[in-house]
């Protein structure tokens, strides 16, 4: 499974890059670090990530105009952002996410649920290419 990690952050990037080394899933992980550079790497045509998981708030394009600029009903996006703005929660599914996930401010429960995101995203049944429900 190939992952796209759209993440300025690097503390959060180390954190998830770890547990997707313990998930039963392999899986391979791709880092952006800013919008700019998760869109040069969406248009290169050989590169199909399995699952796009995007920051909001992220350098040079943020991930609202990424949304806005990209969009693949083939490649699920998992918005992960520690926003508590309704209006963008609402707005990244309008523009294509498959859903938001606010990021737990505790280290067990931010395990729990990049786990389950990755357990939603290639679990049986779960057709990468069709994705999970929101």
């Amino acid at each position: 499974m190939d992952i796209l990690l759209v993440e300025d952050n690097a503390g959060d990037a180390v954190l998830i890059r770890q547990i997707l080394t313990e998930s039963p899933v392999p899986v391979h992980l791709h880092i952006a670090r800013d919008g700019e550079q998760a869109l040069l790497m969406l248009k290169d045509a050989l590169f199909r990530p399995s699952l796009i998981i995007l920051d909001l708030n992220i350098p040079r394009i943020s991930g609202l105009v990424l949304l806005e600029r990209w969009r693949s009903i083939n490649i699920p996006i998992v918005v992960f952002s520690s926003t508590a703005n309704d209006k963008e929660r609402a707005r990244v599914l309008e523009l294509g996410a498959r859903e938001f996930v606010q990021k737990p401010n505790d280290i067990d429960n931010y395990i729990k649920v990049v786990s389950s995101i990755i357990h939603r995203y290639s679990g049986p049944g779960n057709s990468l290419a069709g994705g999970a429900g929101a």
